[in-house]
């Protein structure tokens, strides 16, 4: 059962009708008095749909006085709050009270039903953890399978957990955010997500948040019609209208301008868009994955990303450990590259000794799953062509060569032999390459190493074709 809580009787049983022609059973309320007698008399009530102003007052303080009183009776019950563009703030403070979301009026039908059906189907689920993981101890489920669960590898107890979170919230339409270190496989997790949902047979569109300016925002994600702008010579596609009815899985949210973040924090928040030169609303049918290896909460706090937009994202939050807290998982992962480079590059079965592994599980791998993935490749090319087995000797020289690499400031020396009449481009991409090398692909390394943002990396990756 639905209680709705609304001082406005047309709002009520307009929702009342909206709600019972889709099977829920609903129940009204006129003012925050009759609400709570309904919390505490009906157990049958299981999401509260909720106005945030019951008086001439708008500071929303009924509805946050409403919110906090609710959660005592019944701390488990979902709460949608529905509040205006204008009063955006005050939903931001319903969430820090308990909300489970917000809806913005007027409301969209099937927004609003989605949002519900994505409550309702979480609340049920047991002892899920919609902000956060669950703990660290469960026993490990199909720990020996060669591609593991959703051909994740790895059997160790954080990450099944993490596969067991998965499982739950992919049926749902709710948005994920993946954090974690560059390299932990956030990307893989997403595709999961994806693969075991109900929108599994429409498309995955991966959307590197980093390398997209803020002037190109708008065209990138929403598309643009021919002539909207100066180097608009042809219609575009936007990356929401390729993922409609899928996912799309934004990385590198962190590195989104403020002024992007408000545009995107529309679309997430009504579903609806507009292409550049186009006027006509068009609505994104898509499912909304995010990921990043900033601390988002710290962000907030410092007013360079937005609060609503962190609510509108995080409402499940799956954190990826570091390869370092999980080195049970580095015998399988080693064992799964070593087969696939060996596929790759022709080369006879090898394996590697136990001794070999146990150094291997002594490495920080800062670079995570990338960097022993790249460890692996190395070691099975430059081994001797008739070994089939690699050593500690094959991985201790490579590993002591990636760190002891030339310290800050030597990079330049690495390449800078004969470069007199060099364009100072070329200069650039060496001097990238080299930094990349060195760092094992961990481009948040290279951008502090290098002095730069991640988004202007990722457009000197892209310039360079590196």
């Amino acid at each position: 059962m639905i209680l709705v809580v609304d001082d406005d009787k047309n709002i009520r049983l307009s929702l009342k009708l909206v709600l019972e022609r889709n099977g829920y059973e609903v129940t009204l309320a006129e003012n925050p008095k009759e609400a709570i007698q309904m919390i505490r008399t009906v157990p049958a009530v299981e999401l509260v749909l909720m106005d945030m102003n019951y008086s001439l007052s708008t500071d929303g303080e009924e509805g946050l006085t409403l919110l906090r009183q609710i959660k005592v009776f019944r701390p488990e019950m979902p709460c949608i709050l529905m509040t205006a563009w204008g009063t955006i703030d005050l939903a931001v403070q319903g969430m820090r009270a308990g909300a489970f979301d917000f809806i913005t009026k007027p409301w969209d039908n099937g927004v609003l039903l989605d949002r519900i059906e994505t409550a309702l189907k979480l609340s049920s689920m047991p002892k899920l953890q919609a902000k956060g993981n669950s703990d660290k101890t469960s026993t490990p489920r199909n720990a020996k399978s060669e591609k593991g669960r959703y051909g994740i590898i790895g059997n160790s107890p954080y990450l099944m957990n993490v596969l067991d979170t998965v499982a739950r919230v992919a049926p749902t339409n709710a948005p994920v955010l993946i954090t974690g270190e560059s390299g932990t496989g956030k990307e893989l997790i997403a595709e999961a997500i994806h693969k075991q949902s109900r929108r599994a047979s429409g498309p995955f569109v991966k959307v590197n948040l980093g390398g997209i300016s803020t002037s190109l925002f708008e065209s990138e994600m929403f598309g643009h019609k021919k002539g909207s702008f100066t180097d608009a010579t042809a219609d575009r596609i936007g990356r929401f209208e390729l993922a409609n009815g899928g996912t799309i899985f934004l990385d590198e949210i962190g590195e989104l301008s403020l002024a992007s973040q408000v545009k995107l924090l529309r679309v997430l928040q009504d579903q609806t868009y507009e292409v550049l030169g186009d006027s006509h609303t068009r609505t994104a049918d898509v499912r909304v994955i995010c990921a990043t290896n900033a601390d988002l909460r710290a962000m907030v706090e410092e007013h360079t990303f937005r609060e609503d937009l962190f609510y509108r994202i995080n409402l499940i939050n799956l954190h990826l450990s570091p390869l370092r807290e999980r080195r049970d998982d580095i015998p399988l992962l080693v064992e799964h590259f070593l087969r696939e480079a060996c596929a790759s590059n022709g080369i006879m079965s090898t394996t590697v000794s136990a001794e070999a592994i146990a150094y291997l599980q002594t490495l920080p791998f800062t670079g995570n799953i990338r960097e022993l993935k790249n460890l692996v490749e190395r070691a099975l090319l430059m081994k001797n062509p008739e070994k089939n087995i690699l050593d500690v000797e094959d991985f201790q020289t490579l590993a002591a060569s990636s760190v002891n690499r030339g310290e800050k400031g030597n990079l330049i020396s690495d390449f800078n032999a004969g470069t007199e009449g060099v364009s100072l481009s070329s200069l650039e991409r060496s001097a990238i390459a080299a930094c990349i090398a060195k760092h094992n692909g961990n481009l948040s390394l290279v951008a502090k190493e290098l002095g730069i943002s991640r988004g202007a990396l990722y457009r000197k990756i892209e310039k360079h074709g590196l």
